[in-house]
């Protein structure tokens, strides 16, 4: 009975961690939680964005392949001593500008995406195996740190974002119109490539400002399945959108707030609530799906 009762106790002491609230409000007073607040309501607004194109596009496996070269190009900037989040721009842009030139055809796309990831990834570690400095700098890239937002972070964030917004804005027409029906939109003239390669720089840009927030190894939990969540309840490409904002700021902002009092890293706080959306959507569509059925029987 001894060994149960102390799986048992080992197992609520472990949630107790997971889900402690005390000093939660004390470290809200503090300017690098504020900081941290206002970076993952930004990236959930662009996440957001720019989540249902990337699911109507099939571009989930660009999307990680582009944050482990935005993990690479932060590795980089560590080494060298310059700002990460600098570095990681700088290589998230670099991996969408190789991943456009080289794998426009849907058939090549996965397979240079994978030659890319898997060099950008060796490199990546090896240079965090060269830094020798504090290693929670390292595992910062990979998990996250809300610690690693300051002023610069937010100034690059924020024009990076407003970057994304004006893009988005300006071409979400003839980009939505590419994603439903590419060889169509070719077809009335629709600059299909360019396009491509337009959307390939916007999710550079926003992967990169994603990996100091939530870390490299989950930036497909806010790129990705928010979009894909939203999917699952509606084909309105607006309600689509405004779904996946919504479910992405649920996601950051709420598990930057549970993350704060353990003192844990956001990212496994955050993958977990937008699962949870994603599941919660399946359920409704299960339920919507059944309701259909059985009033045309």
């Amino acid at each position: 009975m001894r060994a149960p009762q102390l799986r048992s106790r080992h197992a609520v002491s472990i949630l107790d961690r997971l889900f402690t609230f005390e000093g939660t409000w004390d470290l809200l007073q503090l300017q690098f939680v504020r900081n941290a607040l206002l970076a993952a309501a930004v990236l959930g607004l662009i996440a957001g964005l720019l989540a249902p194109l990337i699911v109507a596009r099939g571009m989930a496996f660009a999307v990680h392949g582009t944050s482990e070269l935005a993990f690479t190009g932060g590795a980089a900037a560590l080494l060298l001593g310059i700002d990460v989040g600098l570095g990681a721009v700088g290589g998230a842009v670099a991996a969408s500008l190789v991943f456009g030139l080289l794998g426009m055809r849907q058939r090549e796309r996965d397979s240079v995406i994978g030659v890319v990831l898997a060099f950008g990834l060796g490199l990546g570690v090896l240079m965090l195996a060269l830094y020798e400095g504090r290693s929670a700098n390292k595992f910062g890239l990979l998990t996250g740190s809300i610690v690693s937002v300051d002023s610069t972070n937010l100034l690059v964030l924020g024009v990076c974002a407003a970057l994304v917004i004006a893009t988005f804005t300006i071409a979400y027409r003839p980009l939505l119109f590419t994603s439903a029906d590419p060889d169509v939109a070719a077809a009335h003239g629709v600059p299909v490539r360019l396009l491509g390669a337009v959307f390939a720089v916007l999710i550079g840009l926003t992967t990169a400002l994603a990996v100091p927030v939530v870390g490299a190894v989950l930036v497909l939990a806010v790129m990705v399945t928010p979009g894909a969540a939203a999917a699952q309840v509606t084909s309105s490409p607006a309600v689509a959108t405004v779904l996946a904002i919504v479910f992405a700021e649920v996601g950051l902002l709420g598990g930057t707030l549970l993350s704060l009092g353990p003192g844990l890293p956001i990212s496994g706080y955050v993958a977990t609530l937008i699962f949870l959306c994603y599941v919660g959507c399946r359920g409704v569509a299960r339920f919507q799906r059944r309701v259909g059925k059985a009033a045309f029987a």
